[in-house]
């Protein structure tokens, strides 16, 4: 008898309902927003209703221009602080981001395989190609998106070798013989690549769990062909249900052609969700969380995404794909470029309809606004539709969000059999059905 899908679910620790004005409500919690407690406290509260994961993304660079009135990417090192999360918690995964553009493998592998070790077994990587920071590395441009995801797969590729290099089945121990490790299972990669040349071993052996699962984020071609290679689980951004089911069904065709099977990834959208006691109190956060964007932002939103102006149009005049520029020409994200082309081939949406996008207004993700039990019906028909096989919870507008999130719609998940009451394993592979 086949086991019944569930849902996979995880947390991100990044600090999305301070967004806009949010992080002047009472209860933000923004005097807290660089002390390790108090995500402690998050991932406490999530382990508490079986979470698989907690996940924090990363920038490498400071927006200053922001500083006036929002923290401009500011947070503390993602690995470090689920270090700091690893020792206060017992079952709940740890997905940590590096950026292949700008860190060596050797250091990623280690690190990993350290935060493996202190967590026993809890971690996992969630691997970006960065479209910002490169003036924090070098004085070279920042690469294009085909050589960042080139870059991507190499690092992946020695990361994992490296792992792989001093198995966990090398350490011996025995204390009679007084033989500390079969050198012989301990091997060099001696990799020579396009990017990276290391010899190896990595000075650490492997986790008894196994290889550490693996996350991408990225919806482009190129970061479909690569999570569809090597991935685990993908933290998609998919903004409708269609978005969604054709993103899933490409990658499990790609992940096929790949020599995987289509269950070996997960698509796991972005859900950045307002939550009231009722609708009016859900739309007044979302309102409130957008206020600060002038239709000019927008405007400027919309050129800096898709390449084209539309200020000069009319509201009510359908945005057509023949206003669209060359679908090479270079823009600051692919992924959401590609979004949003997408919407405007399907949909051909007004320019008033446009400026109001979650992609335009901040986000490419999922929303969903409105009370627990429209947010139940909403998650239960994307998964049932096959749009998703999960989500990443991205609190928006407030702290009673996220806690109605915790108290009510993650139990309403369980008691509906789409997502466990229990755990029923101790590592990240365990929650992940790896």
């Amino acid at each position: 008898m086949n086991k019944k899908r569930q849902l996979c679910i995880g947390l991100s620790l990044s600090a999305t309902w301070m967004k806009g004005n949010g992080w002047r409500h009472a209860d933000s919690g923004v005097e807290h927003l660089y002390s390790s407690d108090f995500y402690v406290g998050l991932a406490k509260k999530a382990e508490k209703v079986k979470l698989d994961f907690v996940f924090k993304p990363d920038a490498l660079y400071l927006n200053v221009e922001t500083l006036d009135h929002s923290p401009g990417f500011g947070s503390l090192d993602p690995t470090i602080l689920l270090t700091s999360i690893a020792r206060e918690t017992d079952r709940i995964g740890l997905v940590t981001t590096a950026s292949s553009t700008f860190n060596p493998p050797y250091v990623v592998a280690r690190q990993l395989q350290s935060l493996d070790w202190i967590s026993n077994g809890r971690a996992g990587l969630n691997i970006v190609t960065s479209i910002d920071g490169v003036e924090n590395f070098s004085n070279s441009p920042m690469p294009s998106s085909e050589e960042r995801y080139s870059k991507a797969r190499e690092l992946t590729e020695v990361v994992r070798k490296l792992w792989e290099s001093y198995p966990h089945e090398a350490l011996i121990l025995d204390r009679v013989s007084g033989q500390f490790a079969d050198k012989e299972k301990v091997t060099p990669i001696d990799h020579a690549g396009e990017f990276f040349s290391v010899k190896g071993p990595l000075n650490l052996p492997a986790y008894k769990a196994g290889s550490i699962p693996l996350f991408q984020a990225g919806a482009s071609a190129s970061g479909r062909n690569f999570a569809a290679s090597a991935a685990d689980a993908m933290f998609a951004a998919t903004p409708d249900i269609a978005s969604g089911i054709e993103l899933r069904h490409d990658l499990r065709r790609r992940a096929g052609e790949h020599g995987r099977h289509p269950d070996a990834i997960r698509v796991l959208p972005g859900m950045y969700f307002f939550l009231g006691k009722t609708r009016e109190e859900a739309y007044d956060l979302h309102r409130e969380a957008h206020a600060h964007l002038s239709t000019a932002h927008r405007y400027a939103a919309i050129k800096s995404i898709l390449g084209i102006d539309i200020s000069h149009l009319p509201l009510d005049q359908p945005v057509t794909p023949d206003l669209l520029p060359d679908p090479e020409q270079p823009v600051r994200s692919r992924t959401h470029a590609d979004l949003l082309r997408s919407l405007i081939a399907r949909q051909q949406p007004t320019v008033k309809a446009l400026l109001s996008r979650p992609e335009v207004v901040g986000s490419a993700h999922w929303v969903v606004v409105g009370t627990v039990e429209d947010a139940l019906q909403e998650i239960t028909m994307w998964f049932e539709a096959g749009a998703a096989d999960g989500f990443i919870a991205l609190p928006g507008g407030s702290m009673q969000s996220l806690e109605l999130f915790f108290d009510e719609l993650v139990p309403m998940l369980a008691e509906k059999g789409l997502f466990r009451s229990e755990y029923t394993g101790v590592t990240l592979h365990d929650h992940l059905g790896i």
